[in-house]
């Protein structure tokens, strides 16, 4: 799937995973790709964090499920801002969603191949965050790659 998304989308400067692949470090499916371990990723290898800066913008990874994410963002927002992170993707919950908080985006963009929440019946979410000196666009996308617009959200830096 993650191949795909990359054919699809040429212009994206790098993708992220948030972990639970349940795949090997070494598998092609990470080649050019960010990725972290997540709590169903049994092999060694995978990073706990990534910290990026692609252009003007820190980006922090993790998988979140050290962090309590599935109650809130202030251990995952006390780490972001410890790093001096702009944006921040998670997973673990498997539940699609986008805050603000403190200058810092946070984004998890779902799950691929099994969504939980409010939007599970989609059959699966990613997302693509395109940032500009005045806003940050978040838009989601189903496994066929087809936006959801109703999904999409704008936020003014």
């Amino acid at each position: 799937m993650l191949n795909e998304v990359k054919a699809k989308n040429p212009d994206v400067d790098a993708i992220f995973h948030c972990g639970d692949s349940e795949g090997q470090v070494t598998d092609p499916f990470f080649e050019d790709t960010y990725f972290v371990r997540g709590n169903n990723d049994f092999n060694d290898g995978f990073p706990e964090e990534v910290l990026e800066t692609i252009e003007d913008q820190n980006i922090y990874m993790t998988h979140g499920d050290h962090y309590g994410v599935n109650m809130d963002l202030t251990r995952l927002a006390l780490r972001a801002k410890e790093l001096r992170a702009n944006m921040v993707f998670f997973g673990h919950t498997h539940k699609l969603g986008v805050e603000w908080q403190d200058d810092c985006l946070f984004v998890n963009p779902g799950s691929i191949s099994l969504p939980r929440g409010e939007y599970a019946s989609i059959g699966g979410t990613f997302a693509i965050v395109t940032a500009t000196k005045t806003m940050y666009e978040v838009d989601y996308f189903d496994r066929n790659s087809q936006l959801i617009s109703s999904l999409s959200t704008v936020i003014k830096r």
